[in-house]
């Protein structure tokens, strides 16, 4: 079992960046990109994060809790230079999602672009020969998704074995992801010598009991919230009503004249289309999104219409009617009734044959009688042996 979180709070004025310590690459690194000052987020947590210390961060999307991590750990790169183990890293970062860490790394590029950092994004989707080559030499930053880091990992691709600082950014979304055993599985590979930094919008029963298994006794708690839930100019009303009468009142809410252009939302796809038809029962004009009808003035779009395409094996059975006979005079007939011409096992001729082809598993090796090319045939028999067929 984990140990128990305390829960510290570092409540610092909002600051200029110069007055956190940071490098000066850093610095000429936020000032080319206009930030002068830190968020909360980024005030309470980059100063610990500085002196070693392990990260609890409660904080939500947008609220510049990336910067947060990457400054500080970039600091400490650039202080401690020192190469990388080959396949391995010293900072790792885990993300969800390829978008999410894809732009993580985008922003330990910016940030330390005036450091020489390198920094490599491993996600799934794509072949592993760049990501495996990207890595061989080592790299200072690994920023990765745990299903295709657990993937090099199994493949021997990847160590983790030299891993100083790591950090977990979206937890709450991991556990959503089902990505919590893969995360366990990706941590016995790490060192238990090692700096962590949790980063999750809630803090649910499972997220707890993970981050005291991850943090070393007595982290730093920082959490803030949110400036703004919701956009101002947004009204929102919540009613309450039964289930069997939820499309009822929806069809009744689009009688006013404001709803004019309207977005739904549903749990599932399925659930929109019963949306979409009740509607227009009612006499609202919609449709799902991803199905849109076509213009009722200009009628359907331009082009040929998508072709749906055969099963495999129906085109394999397809393509065995057609058959090719053999070149020269007396070429028999092309189409669906011509006969499968294939070649004869240890010949040149080609011969007719009953049936797809396929490899004989006993070609007959007796010697090649005299009477011409009835003499020689061979046909395919239902047996799968290659037996000769006597001539006339």
């Amino acid at each position: 079992m984990g140990c128990p979180i305390p829960h510290i709070e570092r409540q610092l004025p909002l600051t200029q960046f110069t007055d956190l310590g940071l490098d000066r690459g850093l610095l000429k690194a936020l000032s080319d990109e206009g930030y002068t000052r830190p968020t909360p987020i980024q005030a309470q947590a980059i100063p610990p994060v500085l002196e070693g210390r392990d990260i609890l961060g409660i904080a939500q999307t947008g609220t510049g809790k990336t910067a947060a991590f990457a400054l500080p750990i970039l600091h400490r790169l650039a202080a401690d230079r020192r190469p990388a183990p080959r396949r391995g890293c010293r900072v790792l970062v885990l993300s969800p999602t390829r978008e999410l860490a894809t732009q993580i790394g985008e922003s330990f590029k910016t940030y330390g672009r005036h450091l020489g950092v390198s920094v490599t994004v491993i996600f799934g989707g794509v072949k592993y020969g760049g990501q495996m080559r990207a890595m061989a030499p080592g790299v200072d930053v690994l920023v990765a998704t745990p299903g295709r880091l657990i993937d090099h990992l199994g493949e021997k691709t990847v160590t983790l074995q030299g891993v100083e600082t790591f950090v977990l950014d979206e937890a709450d979304q991991m556990l959503d992801m089902g990505f919590i055993v893969p995360i366990r599985r990706i941590v016995k590979h790490l060192p238990k010598a090692r700096q962590n930094l949790f980063f999750s919008a809630t803090m649910p029963t499972e997220i707890g009991q993970l981050a005291g298994e991850l943090l070393n006794p007595n982290p730093v708690k920082v959490s803030v919230t949110p400036q703004a839930t919701t956009v101002e100019k947004v009204r929102q009303k919540v009613i309450f009503v039964e289930q069997d009468r939820k499309r009822a009142l929806l069809a009744e809410l689009f009688e006013a004249r404001d709803f004019r252009r309207v977005i739904v939302f549903t749990r599932t796809k399925r659930g929109a289309d019963r949306v979409a038809k009740a509607l227009e029962q009612a006499g609202v004009q919609g449709h799902p999104e991803g199905h849109p009808p076509d213009h009722p003035e200009r009628g359907p779009p331009p082009g040929p219409r998508p072709v749906r395409h055969d099963r495999p094996h129906a085109r394999r059975r397809q393509g065995t009617l057609r058959a090719q006979g053999p070149p020269g005079p007396g070429r028999p007939p092309q189409g669906r009734l011509a006969p499968q011409w294939r070649r004869r096992p240890g010949g040149r001729r080609l011969v007719p044959s009953r049936g797809p082809l396929r490899p004989a598993r006993r070609p007959a090796q007796a010697e090649e009688p005299s009477g011409g090319l009835n003499a020689r045939r061979l046909r395919l028999h239902p047996t799968h042996r290659s037996v000769p067929v006597p001539g006339p």
